[in-house]
């Protein structure tokens, strides 16, 4: 019985299916069957019942699968605790977050990021579906959301705020926009997200609340491409800081309402580094973590 036998199994276990833990693998399907029809043949039993439409595990692979899982993490632990004495993070490190916020804030960190964990492997995995962490594997992934997800183990990367924000040319053609009951005049650029394109909620200084309705003749599903059409001078949107900071701050989009506090769902939203609930954090997410805690006031500058 060989370790990486072992390490399969837990991976069609944890994935329901040959095909998508060859796929993680990069082999033929087929193989995979060869490697658990070897494994349990040696042990005598069946692990796995298998129909046309689903793989699952049976009684024995069910008892096999909670003895072995924990004896591969401990295996991995002390591996992980070992290098990290010897030269730092190793292995590979897979990292989920959504498209706009991943190519917006961890892709140009990703230059450093191999230059200081240059024996560290980094799987980056672009996604605007929250993926399941246990059975993709992931070891770190980036939430966007008011608050952390219960089912989830993590800490807080930055507050994030939104801004209804334009271009200075499409203010100087378009009706003034001194309040934000004027954007009703206005054919706004809008997310598909429901919540998003039909009104928007502006709290004051005092702390009074403004719900303004919303409409425009473009929903655009990806918030990159909706950023695109506002330095395009299509009109005003409501867009995420750190997709905008850099715009604003040369001064190709302007914030229209810099004196109120703006959202379409909550005013209090942050970014988390979130990972599996696991009682040992291995040392490769520890420093990913540090590293990405460590820049970004740099981003945020």
């Amino acid at each position: 019985m060989e370790l990486d036998q072992l390490r399969l199994f837990v991976e069609v276990a944890r994935r329901g299916s040959f095909a998508a833990a060859a796929r993680d693998r990069v082999v033929d399907p087929s193989f995979v069957s060869r490697m658990i029809a070897a494994l349990e043949t040696e042990l005598k039993v069946r692990l796995f019942q298998r129909t046309t439409r689903r793989l699952a595990l049976t009684e024995a692979g069910d008892l096999y699968l909670g003895r072995v899982e924990p004896l591969l993490d401990d295996l991995e632990h002390a591996r992980d605790e070992v290098l990290a004495i010897s030269g730092g993070p190793a292995g590979t490190l897979r990292l989920t977050a959504s498209v706009a916020f991943g190519r917006q804030c961890l892709v140009p960190l990703l230059p450093e990021f191999r230059a200081r964990f240059p024996q560290l492997k980094l799987e980056v995995l672009l996604s605007d579906t929250n993926l399941d962490l246990v059975a993709e594997r992931v070891d770190l992934a980036v939430r966007l959301a008011p608050r952390l997800d219960t089912n989830l183990i993590g800490v807080k990367l930055c507050d994030t705020r939104y801004r209804v924000c334009a271009t200075p040319e499409y203010l100087k053609k378009s009706r003034p926009l001194r309040r934000p009951q004027d954007l009703t005049s206005h054919r706004c650029l809008l997310v598909t997200l429901p919540e998003f394109r039909t009104r928007w909620l502006f709290r004051n200084q005092a702390g009074e609340v403004i719900r303004v309705p919303v409409d425009g003749d473009l929903v655009v599903s990806n918030p990159l491409a909706l950023r695109d059409c506002v330095l395009a001078g299509m009109g005003p949107a409501l867009l995420a800081n750190w997709l905008i900071d850099e715009d604003l701050a040369a001064g190709r989009l302007l914030d229209l309402f810099p004196r109120h506090r703006v959202t379409a769902t909550d005013f209090e939203t942050a970014a988390w580094l979130v990972y599996p609930s696991r009682a040992y954090l291995p040392n490769k997410v520890r420093a990913t973590i540090d590293f990405l805690k460590g820049h970004w006031p740099d981003r945020r500058a």
